[in-house]
């Protein structure tokens, strides 16, 4: 294999690695993230101590709470001077250990239905056509028990009712199931993929430092565009928002679930950038004397004796 044609197979390589390193990166945390049921509540724990997402949450029980009091009683001469009564109370029950669990639960019934839905595991699937449903009473469940051990008055005499809440639509439903197969085959197979690719790269090159050197920006590079490729998505993403859902609250949601992402993108471009230095400096210290002019040589000769003046006269003739 020529030296010409080795330089060529091994950029192209090199190229198509660090270009499947953003994917890679992306499939991977979606993988082993998102499909996570421990990982994903871990994730959105802190969520329920943001001001945001509470006062979302305080304004959107407090309305429930007014609309069931309205099936059962006429309460619309009072609601204006109840509501900031209800949503108060909802407020201060946000900042208590009991909403913290129910947080948390509820966010794992909810993430473990879709899983099952996308996995098509069996019964929990629902019936063929049918939406994915969640039903809400193991929460209320968890709230009920975690109050009365606190000795909250009456507490015990919270009803727990079955509320199902549909989270996945029956039409999406085999459209999901089919990407979250791919993404579960692209999650491992995409950075073995982008590893072997460099690898075999840099092997195949004539100057394999500087094979070295090019892997390094290159994963640089394919960090720095995940980092931006976040941050448009974010801003996208804000942007085709529907009215009633408040932009704070899908913003911290967001930034929570891209925090690892965004931190795996900073690491390659630290990587990158500290590899391709490294191997730059290094080349630098090492490099080998240049070979000396004729005419410096002959000026550094020792001086030649009488003697060896006339045998080198001698060999000439």
């Amino acid at each position: 294999m020529s030296p010409r044609f080795r330089s060529v197979v091994s950029a192209a390589l090199i190229a198509l690695a660090c270009l499947l390193v953003p994917f890679g990166a992306t499939a991977a945390w979606a993988a082993y993230t998102l499909t996570d049921t421990g990982r994903y509540v871990t994730t959105m724990a802190p969520l329920a101590a943001d001001p945001d997402v509470r006062e979302a949450i305080a304004e959107a029980v407090g309305d429930g709470i007014l609309r069931a009091a309205d099936q059962r009683m006429d309460m619309s001469p009072v609601r204006a001077s109840v509501r900031p009564f209800v949503r108060d109370a909802v407020r201060s029950f946000t900042r208590t250990p009991a909403f913290r669990l129910a947080w948390d639960t509820g966010n794992r019934i909810t993430h473990d239905a879709v899983l099952r839905a996308l996995r098509d595991e069996g019964p929990a699937t629902g019936a063929p056509g049918a939406a994915v449903t969640v039903d809400l009473a193991p929460v209320t469940a968890r709230v009920k028990q975690q109050l009365t051990q606190d000795h909250v008055p009456l507490a015990a005499r919270i009803p727990v009712q079955h509320t199902v809440v549909p989270v996945l639509p029956a039409g999406d439903l085999t459209r999901f199931r089919k990407g979250y197969h791919m993404l579960e085959v692209a999650g491992f197979w995409l950075p073995v993929a982008a590893v072997v690719l460099a690898s075999a790269g840099i092997a195949l090159a004539v100057s394999r430092r500087r094979a070295i050197v090019a892997t390094s920006l290159g994963t640089a590079l394919g960090g720095a565009l995940l980092a931006l490729a976040l941050t448009v998505g974010r801003a996208l993403t804000l942007a085709d928002l529907p009215p009633d859902v408040p932009h704070p609250v899908a913003a911290a949601v967001y930034d929570t679930l891209t925090a690892t992402l965004r931190t795996v993108s900073w690491l390659l471009l630290t990587l990158g950038v500290t590899v391709a230095l490294t191997t730059w400096l290094t080349r630098r210290r090492t490099r080998p004397e240049e070979p000396r002019k004729p005419e410096e040589k002959r000026k550094n000769r020792p001086p030649t004796s009488p003697d060896q003046v006339q045998e080198d006269g001698r060999a000439q003739v």
